[in-house]
This record gives C-alpha cells, structure tokens and sequence, in this order.
C-alpha cells in the first residue's frame, strides 16, 4: 500500500505543475475582450438627448463673421501674452500711491 501512495504522489507532483503552466497560457477573459469599450459606447450615447439636433434646429441669429473672428482673435491673444501678476510679497511697496 506505500508504493501506491508514492506513485500516486510522484504523479501528482508531475500533473499539478503542469496544469499550473498551462492555466498561465489561457485567458480568463475571452467574453470580456469581446466587448471591450461598449461600456464608453453606451455611456457617450446616454448624455446625448437629440443626435440629430443639427439637422433640424435653426442657426442662432446675432453675430456676423467678421465679430466673431475678431473676437476669436482677441481671445487667442489674451493668451499669447497673459497679464503679469504682481509679487504676493511686495503688496503695496512702491505703488506710488500712498497719501502723505
């Protein structure tokens, strides 16, 4: 009866890593890579309430072409160059403004 425990143990020490390398090569995941980004599809979708909106609104009446470019333009600049700030340790030195 010895010899059958140590046969037995001598395949289970064969068999067990084995299937351990081999559960490594399979993937625990074939539905889930399936529909992978479904989620990020179905949730864009819900904030969306008319999807044809574009097709059947009228274009808002108010500002012509040559505004809303030179306004564009503006907006473009007041980030090209922003407005320094001053010092937060230097408040009110040398301002020039105090009453003597």
């Amino acid at each position: 009866m010895k010899h059958q425990h140590f046969a037995f143990a001598r395949w289970t020490a064969l068999i067990v890593p084995v299937c351990a390398a081999l559960g490594g090569c399979m993937t625990s995941t074939p539905i889930w890579d399936a529909h992978i980004g479904e989620a990020l599809k179905s949730v864009t979708q819900a904030q969306i309430i008319d999807p044809h909106a574009a097709e059947h609104a009228q274009a808002a009446q108010g500002v012509d072409g040559k505004a809303a470019a030179s306004a564009m333009n503006t907006y473009d600049k007041s980030f090209q160059q922003p407005v320094p700030t001053p010092n937060a340790f230097v408040i009110g030195v040398g301002s020039g403004g105090g009453s003597q």
